[in-house]
Formats: structure tokens, sequence, C-alpha cells
């Protein structure tokens, strides 16, 4: 299929990429905690701090995007830079339907390549997590970038496709630290083809490719990893490396708190439970069977040159035991985790529905025979995608982070009633970024009670009655008072109810919120 034929469906899918995200992004109502450290890295950025930018846990090019994006919108608010960093989310959400097309079409080719971006952007946790403020789609755009050059090196054995590994491996890597796992993963391909039949490359090829496979991310990267002083300092890498013991029973990054003496064994199936739920949750759910249809259909392919299908077993066993191991030392594992093997998944589900449905680009029929047989037309087409739209519109189309709606509320409320240096203790730091306030979030939290000036607290129901150590942090700041707000006054159903406490007030013998938490349980 020529060029021109591409280029017009690249154009197409794009522009609807955008208008889905673009609406997405306009109805999103708070950041997730991550999204509050790229901003507050992209500040730093902006105001020439490197040193500061670089002690940050995460790594620099999405909060670089960020400030490049506020450095055009402008604005010092915090939603004027909420809004920068949507805009560069929102971009490269768009600019990530190339690299996705072209992996598709690589592996499956050009019936399949189209599908592949369709069935990504119709699920709800994907689309999500481009309209954030997070760092997956700007991961992805290089990832899969450095992917496609992989594939492409892989098949033909031409050199030139390494120099764009390179540089997309890298630029993934410091964008988030597993951007390690291709540059990795293709030298280990390298040094095992040797071992394999028919998957060999002449040896000056070979030699040259691991050469620069070492050397190359080894350049680009180290400087990045010497003045950080290791691979990566987010808490989850070390213990994914087991270089730093696992989180505590009672994280707050867990799912739940760990019982005391768990075996491992069972720590290992519950990890691989997570996982299967966060790649259902990522593909969707009617998608899997496809996915297994395509993924079969992947590794007993005659197209697949077998130092490919090495390299894909490779990235595929990495990143699930990867995953595991990062709900067995961390105690969570999300949809957005999962995204390395999600995309792959998801172009194996096009794969897989097309080769079901015999879908092909432009049939001549609607549906009926043809030559003595029924062939799927557009009608088939339109109804099975979208039947899968339908399906996944309802969870597309809920607000992003509506759970947690209050805290904007509380924030506006918040700056209403207190002077720009007000201080204000809430774990998530949402109300002192959208009220512009300083304060005391999570990682303080601690030392929140010795400040004689603290007055306000905000804290949700679930923050008063928990287990974990900073629920006992918020009892001790709020003793028996009463709320003095709550936000939204009505909750939705699914929605946290934000309370707003002022120290000030006396306290009380009978506290209604207790007694509502209590009868909860």
């Amino acid at each position: 299929m020529s060029t021109t034929t591409h280029g017009p469906r690249l154009a197409v899918l794009m522009l609807a990429a955008a208008g889905l995200l673009a609406a997405l992004a306009a109805r999103t109502d708070v950041l997730f905690a991550d999204g509050l450290r790229y901003i507050a890295q992209a500040r730093h950025w902006e105001m020439g701090l490197w040193s500061e930018g670089l002690k940050s846990v995460d790594h620099p090019v999405y909060p670089l995007a960020i400030a490049l994006a506020h450095a055009l919108h402008g604005g010092e608010t915090a939603l004027d830079w909420q809004a920068s960093a949507q805009a560069a989310s929102v971009a490269s959400g768009v600019l990530l339907v190339v690299p996705l097309y072209l992996v598709g079409l690589e592996l499956f080719g050009a019936a399949v390549a189209w599908l592949t971006v369709v069935l990504f952007y119709l699920s709800p946790a994907t689309v999500h997590v481009l309209a954030d403020v997070l760092s997956e789609g700007t991961f992805l755009v290089f990832w899969l970038g450095g992917l496609w050059a992989t594939l492409r090196f892989l098949r033909d054995g031409a050199f030139g496709w390494l120099l764009l590994v390179v540089p997309c491996s890298g630029l993934a890597y410091l964008t988030r630290p597993e951007g390690l796992l291709l540059p990795a993963a293709l030298a280990l391909t390298l040094l095992l083809i040797p071992l394999l039949r028919g998957a060999h490359l002449h040896w000056p090829r070979w030699w040259a490719a691991v050469g620069l496979m070492v050397l190359g991310p080894a350049l680009l990267a180290g400087p990045f990893v010497l003045t950080r002083g290791g691979l990566a300092t987010k808490p989850a890498v070390a213990r994914l490396l087991g270089v730093a013991p696992r989180s505590p029973a009672d994280a707050v990054e867990r799912s739940r708190p760990l019982e005391p003496d768990v075996p491992e064994w069972k720590l290992h199936a519950r990890g691989a439970k997570a996982v299967g739920e966060a790649l259902a949750e990522a593909v969707t759910p009617p998608l899997l069977p496809f996915a297994a249809i395509g993924m079969a259909s992947l590794f007993q392919s005659r197209r697949q040159r077998p130092r490919v299908v090495l390299f894909l077993g490779i990235i595929l066993g990495a990143a699930l035991a990867a995953l595991v191991r990062l709900h067995v030392t961390g105690g969570y594992c999300t949809a957005r985790h999962t995204f390395i093997v999600a995309t792959l998944m998801t172009a194996c589900a096009a794969r897989g529905l097309e080769a079901v449905l015999g879908l092909s680009w432009l049939p001549k029929r609607w549906i009926g025979a043809e030559r003595s047989r029924l062939s799927a037309g557009p009608l088939v087409w339109v109804v099975v995608l979208g039947g899968l739209a339908a399906w996944n519109a309802p969870a597309i189309a809920t607000p992003l982070n509506r759970t947690m709606a209050g805290y904007r509320e509380a924030a506006r409320w918040l700056a209403e009633q207190t002077e720009p240096v007000t201080p204000i203790a809430d774990a998530t730091g949402w109300t002192q970024f959208y009220a512009e306030r300083p304060g005391y979030s999570f990682a303080t939290l601690h030392e929140a009670a010795a400040d004689p000036s603290l007055r306000w607290v905000v804290a949700r129901e679930a923050h008063l009655s928990g287990p974990w150590w900073y629920c006992a942090v918020f009892r001790q700041l709020i003793g028996r008072r009463e709320p003095v707000a709550a936000f939204p006054a009505r909750p939705q159903p699914g929605q946290s109810r934000v309370l707003v406490f002022d120290r000030t007030d006396p306290e009380r013998e009978v506290v209604s919120w207790m007694h509502e938490a209590k009868a909860r349980k």
C-alpha cells in the first residue's frame, strides 16, 4: 500500500484523536498526585533552576514539554499550569497515532494498522490517561517509535534503523524509567540470535549492532544517570530492582493493607491477578478473546522472522514479570502501568478481530456472498466497532477524576476564605495547588501538628476512619471537631465527600462524622 494511502488515514485518525482528547481534557476536575510533581518540576525548568529540576524523582522530558507548553500558553495561575500540562499530554496523545499505526502496520499489515489505532482510542483507560496530566502519552510516542524501528531492523537487518532506535529509546527512558526495557531487550535479542537457526545476522553487522546498542544509550542517558546517581530515584523502581525494601504493609500506595505473614506464593498470585485485571481494563474485556487470537497469530506467523518473535517474547515476558513484581513489592498495579503490554495486546486484538470477521479495506459488498462465500463488508464493520464504542462510551464520557471533584470545590472555597500565606493540611496536595496556598501534603504531614499557625485541614471521609498512619495524623489534627464545609454538598454515587475543618473551632462531645463513619462500617 502506498504512502499516499497511509497519509489520509493518519490525518483522519489524528483529527479524531485530537477531538476526543480535547473534549476529555476540558472536563478534567483534578490532577493525579504525579501531575502535581510534573508541574512543580516544569516550574523549576522554566525558572532556570536546573539543579532543582533534576532532583525530582521524575524523569525530565515530560516536565520539559509542560514548560514548553506553558511558555506558549502563558499565565501563572494553577489553572494555567494545568492547561499547559494537559496541552502537552494531549499533544503527545495525538502524535502517538503515528507510531501506533506503524507498529500495527509492521506486525500485521495495513488492514490491521488503522484498526489498532481505533481500538486503542476506544479504551476508556487509555484516553483518560492521555487527557490527564500524566507522562504515559509522551513516553509511548518515543517507546513505540523505537519499537517500530527495532522491528524494521530485526526484519531486514538494515543497520540504519538502529540510528532511530537509539534516540527513541533514550528519550523514552528520559521520560519514564521503563524506557530502558527497549534497548535492553534488543541487546539481549542480539546476544541470543547466534543460538537461533535461521535468525543470524551477518557478523560485521551483528558486532556493529551490539556495539551501537551498548554505546548509544550509554552516551545519551549516561550524563543523566551520573547526575542522578542511578538509573532512577523513584522508590518503586528501587523496590522492583531489589535495592530497597518492600513498601510497608500500610503504605498509602498499596491498594489495600497487607496482612501479616502472607506467603510469597500468595503475594505473586495476587500480583498476577492484579496485572490481569489491569490489562483487561486497559485493553477492555470485549477485546480480550480477539487479543488471544492475534497473539497466537503473531507468534505462529511465517511472516515474522525468528528474531522478531524472540524480541517480542523478551519484551512481553520482562514487562509482565516486572508488573507482577511491582505489585508484590509495592502493592499496586493499575491500567496505566500496563501500557507497554497493552499496546501490543491491542494490536493483537485488531489482528484477531480482522481474522474473525475477515474485514478488509474498502470491500466491494456491504455483506453477502462473493465467489460462493460470505464476506464481511462495511456494514458488519460499522456494527462491530459501533457496538464496542457503545460498550465503552459511558466510561469514556465520564468526566476525568469525577470521584475527587470535591477537592476543586474545597480549594475554591478556601481561596475565598483565607489569605495567600495561610497553610493548609491536605495529604493529596490538590487543595494547596488549586487554592495556591502553602501547607502540608503527604510527604510532610507528620510536621503539621507542630505548626501553631495551621488552621485548615482538608480530608475526605476515608482519611478519617482508615487504618493507615496518615489517617491517625488527620484524627489528631481535627480532634473532635465538626467540618465547617463539605464538598460536594450532595455527592453523586461514587463521589468522595471532601471535608474542611477549622482547628480554631471548639471540640465537641458528640461528632456526627464519627457516627456516620461507624455506621458505614
